[in-house]
């Protein structure tokens, strides 16, 4: 079993004992993204080894391109359901990818966004959707 798998099946028993996931969603889809456009897991691993949790601008750097990750999970219980995303709050970035998972931490689709694009389409804007990123490059659609 994969360090991701073991992570995501620590936290639902965690969500099944005590109600609430732990906030593993971040860590996850950027270890996703890293590997959806290419980067190796030896690659992400040596890259993020002197990272620290909090970057500003961009998750991870490969091939020249700076990416910010965004990512939703919905728990499954009522009304959890994903109708608003996270916005990126700066432009220090190549590209912004936004992954959708299910309730299980699988991966349902990823939709990349060019840093100028994304200016143009969101920056105005105080709400976005799942819908408005879908407007983007589809990286993955189970």
């Amino acid at each position: 079993m994969t360090l991701r798998n073991k992570l995501v099946v620590i936290a639902l028993q965690w969500q099944e004992s005590f109600g609430v996931a732990p906030s593993i969603t971040s860590a996850i889809s950027e270890y996703d993204a890293a590997l959806l456009v290419g980067m190796t897991e030896n690659e992400y691993s040596e890259y993020m080894k002197d990272k620290t949790a909090v970057n500003k601008g961009s998750d991870f750097v490969f091939n020249n391109q700076r990416y910010q990750i965004k990512a939703n999970r919905p728990s499954g219980k009522p009304g959890s359901k994903v109708t608003i995303v996270a916005k990126a709050t700066n432009y220090l970035w190549d590209k912004l990818i936004w992954i959708l998972y299910d309730k299980q931490y699988v991966m349902q689709e990823a939709w990349e966004w060019d840093v100028d694009k994304y200016k143009l389409e969101f920056d105005s804007k105080s709400r976005i959707s799942p819908d408005d990123y879908r407007k983007g490059k589809c990286l993955y659609k189970k």
